[in-house]
């Protein structure tokens, strides 16, 4: 069901449904496929859900923007599976981030991280920290690239199996603390979901995951892609084990997986750590452009 909060110039739309956000801003999301990546990828993603029987939690809901005059001109969602369930804004006008702080306050919904697109996160945590105290701390900075021209590697992917569930979600579990590491932070510093057994079997089986796997057969690296929404798949996670990074594994299968991707006809987009500078130099070498920055905060209270 759809709610309505009509506020000065803009109008917030909060919906339960995936389906019936999608039915609103999807004409909106598909203009620029690549910079609504996330929230698109996961609709779509919660649509196949429900369609098994899954069930989504109650605190979920989607957001649609509307202008003065009825056009959709932004979109956002609280989706998140982990604590503090983050808030994911993509562009809205100014004047939306700092009312949707407020009709959440109002309405008394605890938030305390908020991620996606500059400047609207940092409006929107700049008054909910106004309005209820609290400090507003960078969890991170990203970076989102869309791929114009792969280069050619030598080398073969070896697609993962059901059968290697195991290494794959013991990977899945290592990659954000890895990645923490390697951008100067804690292990732990960046709250992101780690995919427990039964989603990382359904990734399996859509076949969304590959090994690069080395001269002498041992598999080295791991890159995932998700699934195209309105014609864009966003690759990740990219994971080498530490004992085997610096030998060009990374750079060979996000290639590798980039062009398969673009010969089924999709275009190619990831998101960057900005505090990684190694990770940003592969992905620019590679041919990935920059398209938008964005940040994850957190409100210390």
């Amino acid at each position: 069901m759809m709610s309505t909060v009509p506020v000065a110039g803009v109008t917030l739309q909060f919906c339960a449904d995936s389906s019936e956000f999608l039915a609103a801003a999807g004409d909106y999301l598909a203009v620029d496929p690549v910079v609504s990546t996330v929230v698109t990828t996961v609709a779509h993603r919660v649509l196949s859900q429900q369609a098994e029987g899954i069930a989504q939690p109650d605190r979920n809901w989607w957001l649609v923007v509307r202008d003065a005059s009825g056009a959709v001109v932004g979109a956002g969602m609280r989706t998140a599976p982990f604590a503090p369930y983050p808030l994911f804004l993509l562009p809205v006008p100014d004047e939306a981030a700092v009312a949707l702080a407020r009709a959440l306050h109002e309405r008394e919904e605890e938030v305390l991280a908020v991620n996606g697109a500059l400047p609207a996160v940092e409006l929107f945590a700049a008054e909910l920290t106004r309005l209820e105290g609290g400090q507003v701390q960078v969890s991170q900075h990203t970076r989102l690239h869309e791929l114009v021209r792969p280069a050619p590697v030598p080398g073969h992917l070896e697609a993962a199996t059901e059968d290697d569930v195991g290494l794959v979600t013991e990977w899945f579990g290592a990659f954000m603390g890895d990645a923490d590491e390697q951008a100067g932070r804690p292990r732990g510093a960046s709250a992101h979901e780690v995919p427990d057994r039964a989603e990382t079997l359904r990734r399996l089986r859509a076949g969304r995951l590959w090994f690069w796997v080395s001269q002498t057969g041992e598999r080295v690296h791991l890159t995932g892609v998700n699934p195209p929404s309105f014609g864009v798949a966003r690759v990740g996670p990219v994971y080498t084990p530490p004992g085997q990074r610096g030998r060009g594994w990374a750079s060979n299968a996000v290639a590798e997986v980039s062009r398969q991707v673009q010969a089924e006809g999709a275009r190619v987009c990831l998101f960057t750590d900005q505090a990684n500078p190694v990770s940003n130099k592969i992905y620019a070498d590679l041919g990935y452009r920059p398209v938008v920055d964005m940040a994850n905060l957190v409100i210390v209270r």
